[in-house]
């Protein structure tokens, strides 16, 4: 019986999948059809595809990841990862240990077979909430940054709560990039960047201060709809804060489980004394997203306290879009953007 369960299950999945890339290969004028009356917020548009993602979720049922105990949300987050990220092409993937955290190295197809030639390294850690996600779940965005923006990426599995609670996460990702410094020769690099997505976002951010106060190499920070300002009661977070993917349930249960003091600066980034020496950053920031106006704040922090910064807002995407690079046009076309500009800013900032 539990054979066939499972089988049923895989088989469920694979058609969710599908119908989920052939809804999103319509053509835009179809989807925004069958999406329904088009979503307009704060005089933002959804996309239409996007909307119609959404609606697909509701007529299936999917449930969120903050309703179902966290085993079975965690098997979730990486099913609708697996879904929205399609299949994208590397040069070279392999498994490795940094600090003693497990992690990822992945190699484009413009420097494999060249492991003695040396080019940025993105160290890269995944949103989540600080509760879901890992190496599976950003498997495919970390491959586009990889490819499409030309460097190593090596992206860090950390704790997660509620297992390990703050500052678990925080340590791990300090560790981990010290690591990759002190080891940038094994890994090729001879420039840094840090960068991450949400709860991601908001370890890059941090990293990126630890590294300027403890004089460490780092020439870009790359920030996606980071988490900036636990507890903040921002516009954004009571117009999007429902039915758009990420719910205020959801970003209340992660304050629950991963238990950080909001007004510690090592989590509320937006509250942290700035040092001299900040890296350059590019802030991503999605226009139907609770987080939308922390993440815009801190950008604006940033460049008051004289750091170069690039912010753009994807009016018409949703917390999570980072994920979505396999199915539908605007998604992916977003984060080829997002790759650019790592490119590009590495290019422009590094040594």
């Amino acid at each position: 019986m539990a054979l066939v369960t499972v089988r049923y299950v895989t088989l469920v999945h694979r058609i969710e999948a599908r119908t989920l890339a052939a809804a999103l290969a319509l053509p835009e004028r179809v989807q925004a059809r069958i999406a329904g009356r088009p979503l307009v917020l704060d005089g933002q548009t959804l996309a239409p595809e996007t909307q119609l993602m959404l609606r697909l979720q509701r007529v299936s049922r999917m449930p969120g990841a903050e309703s179902l105990a966290f085993p079975a949300a965690r098997d979730l987050i990486d099913r609708q990862a697996a879904m929205t990220g399609g299949r994208q092409p590397i040069g070279a993937v392999r498994d490795l240990e940094a600090a003693g955290l497990p992690a990822r190295l992945y190699t484009p197809s413009s420097l494999r077979g060249r492991d003695d030639e040396t080019a940025p390294l993105l160290v890269f850690f995944h949103g989540g909430g600080f509760m879901y996600g890992g190496l599976d779940s950003h498997d495919a965005p970390c491959r586009v940054l990889a490819e499409r923006g030309q460097v190593r990426v090596m992206a860090i599995d950390y704790r997660l709560a509620p297992e390990h609670p703050f500052p678990a996460a925080h340590d791990d990702v300090v560790a981990a990039y010290e690591w990759a410094v002190e080891n940038a020769a094994a890994l090729g690099a001879d420039r840094f960047a840090v960068g991450g997505d949400s709860a991601g976002g908001n370890l890059a951010a941090h990293v990126a201060i630890h590294a300027a106060r403890a004089g460490l190499p780092l020439d870009f920070q790359l920030l996606v709809y980071p988490i900036t300002d636990v507890g903040g009661g921002t516009r954004s977070r009571e117009l999007f804060g429902e039915g758009l993917y990420l719910t205020t349930g959801f970003i209340g249960l992660a304050d629950a489980s991963y238990r950080a003091p909001a007004e510690d600066p090592r989590i509320s980034v937006l509250v942290a004394d700035l040092p001299e020496g900040l890296a350059p950053a590019y802030v991503a920031t999605a226009g139907f997203d609770p987080l939308r106006d922390e993440g815009e704040a801190y950008a604006r922090r940033l460049s008051e306290a004289g750091v170069t910064v690039e912010l753009r807002r994807y009016s018409d995407q949703i917390h999570g879009f980072f994920n979505i690079v396999g199915v539908g046009r605007r998604s992916p076309a977003a984060v080829g953007e997002i790759a650019d500009a790592l490119r590009t800013g590495l290019r422009k900032h590094g040594g």
